[in-house]
């Protein structure tokens, strides 16, 4: 975790380690005292809501709500209780659990100043990420969107489609040196990885980490970047918990040196992955701000061409008033969160498309001729022929729609709130509830999976997977008024916090499974069975795999014909 850095004889000259860890742990018990008195003594208007039942007080339904496993959970909690309710976090606290489209519109939309990202989420992203979009709030956050939206318009998309097909050419490339001699087993989420870093290294950091061959040496950036969500995951009930207090201990050089001090394997893991983004984004801005002084020509020798997002970027973060203007602390986190939010999404948007048309051939079939009318005598598609594959379109929808790579998003109710709902559910005392009164710093899970399910708006076909679906959508989906940014789903999120590179990513993921399905078959291997897992951000594994990591996708790729 990134704080400022400095010796440990500095940091606790005056204390021995052993005298700072007896502070420290008496400190969390006072905490955890606090904490289990006021849960387990205090009535809240949560427990009109009905919920499923804890694994333990100590535990509460954590391991059964982010399992790697927790999907039938998740299924389960909307056929049992509806759109909203009750879950019971470690020590007894609450969280409310909700996916009902009048809620969640008044969360991000209509009240959403009212609604907060988790501090929790906020703190950890910022330790990893730095002061980046997805790191900040309130006025700082709506500076750094308004100096972000004009870096992602159509215009520049336009320019980024022939450097993604430059891009997607390498590993058709790749894939074609695979298969020359027929069939074969490929991991095709590790080279989805590598295919979406490159694509957000070139064409928003202006840098390459990947020549995207068969013999390359990963480069560090990548490994680190690979494994962050990992390390995020393994450290759930340490971030939603723990970290908070120790926060608001001493000093930052303090917190770097205890931090220093802990034996803990995977907190010294996530300070090295955090370390390494942090430098690597720092040499690549140093190096961009030279550029700029020298000059438009400086760019003629960098990837992109200055073309790239933090560039334009920090071109036009020049000529800004000073009250608008990006510090370059902030600019530097964009570097690292453009980086986290564009790769594992897309890589898994990508790989499990893959995956799923393995399944269905009839609709890999279907793509591919469309592919080959529409590419017939050429290499690359432009902007808009890419945006006119009416078919790979609808696929990529019912996609996102059925898998978000992101199952949930996380909210903290900063003042007492009342949320409306547009299906009344049956409270602990049998009757309607047409509203939830939330109280203030309440927890709040959105659940993105099960709202883009919702046989209410979707009808009983919901858990199908039917791209014709999108040719016809009922007058329930609009009715709903759901607050997401993308096609009626909660996917890319909603409100002011919505994903601003959701377009983007459309892009990147049309042009690969363009270059991809044109020319390569895909199909499941028949001695593997592959499980995709609830992480943070979904990832596939094969079932056996030893604590299902590191992800992989094993498909069977040859030459299409």
């Amino acid at each position: 975790m990134r704080f400022p850095t400095s010796s440990l004889q500095e940091s606790a000259a005056m204390l021995s380690p052993q005298l700072l860890v007896s502070c420290f742990c008496l400190y969390i018990f006072l905490r955890l005292s606090h904490f289990i008195y006021k849960r387990s003594f205090a009535s809240s208007p949560l427990d009109k809501l009905r919920g499923p039942v804890p694994v333990s007080f100590l535990k509460g339904s954590l391991p059964n709500l982010f399992g790697f496993k927790a999907w039938d959970f998740h299924r389960n909690l909307a056929q049992e209780y509806g759109n909203a309710a009750r879950i019971k976090g470690a020590l007894g606290d609450d969280f409310l659990y909700v996916f009902d489209p009048l809620a969640l519109h008044h969360i991000l939309l209509k009240d959403q100043n009212s609604f907060e990202p988790s501090p929790n989420n906020l703190l950890v992203t910022q330790l990893f990420l730095g002061d980046g979009l997805l790191g900040t709030w309130g006025d700082t956050h709506r500076r750094q969107r308004k100096s972000l939206t004009p870096v992602f318009s159509a215009a520049h998309m336009r320019n980024m489609v022939p450097l993604f097909y430059k891009i997607g050419q390498k590993l058709e490339k790749a894939f074609a040196q695979r298969v020359k001699d027929g069939p074969q087993e490929i991991d095709v989420l590790s080279w989805s990885s590598r295919t979406a870093l490159e694509l957000i290294a070139q064409s928003g950091l202006g840098y390459t980490f990947d020549p995207l061959t068969e013999d390359a040496v990963p480069h560090p950036y990548a490994q680190a970047a690979k494994r962050l969500i990992i390390v995020l995951g393994r450290s759930n009930v340490f971030r939603i918990y723990l970290l908070p207090f120790l926060m608001k201990i001493g000093t930052a050089k303090f917190r770097r040196a205890m931090l220093e001090l802990t034996p803990i394997e995977v907190l010294q893991e996530a300070r090295e992955i955090s370390d390494l983004m942090h430098e690597t984004s720092v040499k690549i801005y140093e190096a961009k701000k030279k550029a700029i002084s020298d000059g438009n020509d400086a760019f003629k020798d960098h990837i992109a061409e200055g073309k790239d997002l933090i560039s334009i970027l920090m071109k036009n973060n020049t000529g800004v008033s000073k009250g608008e203007k990006l510090p370059d602390k902030e600019i530097i986190g964009q570097m690292s969160t453009f980086t986290f939010a564009a790769t594992d999404t897309t890589s898994a948007a990508i790989a499990r498309t893959l995956w799923l048309l393995s399944q269905r051939q009839d609709v890999q079939d279907k793509v591919r001729a469309e592919l080959s009318e529409a590419m017939l005598g050429k290499d690359t598609l432009s902007y808009d022929e890419v945006n006119e594959l009416r078919y790979l379109d609808a696929v990529c929808r019912e996609l996102l729609r059925l898998y978000p790579p992101v199952p949930a998003i996380a909210r903290m109710a900063r003042e007492d709130t009342i949320l409306p709902l547009s299906k009344p559910l049956t409270g602990v005392d049998g009757k309607l509830m047409h509203e939830i009164y939330v109280p203030k710093t309440t927890k709040i899970l959105l659940n993105i999976f099960n709202c883009n399910r919702n046989p209410d708006l979707w009808g009983p076909d919901a858990n199908q997977f039917k791209p014709e679906r999108w040719s016809d959508l009922p007058d329930s989906i609009t009715a709903a008024r759901v607050p997401g940014v993308y096609s009626n789903l909660m996917t890319f999120e909603g409100g002011a916090r919505s994903c601003i590179g959701f377009k983007f990513s459309q892009l990147e993921m049309k042009v690969v499974l363009s270059l991809l399905l044109h020319k390569f078959k895909f199909s499941l291997p028949k001695d593997k069975e592959i499980y995709w897992n609830m992480t943070g951000i979904t990832s596939p594994c094969v079932i056996g795999d030893a604590d299902s990591l590191p992800p992989r996708l094993p498909l069977i790729v040859e030459e299409a014909n």
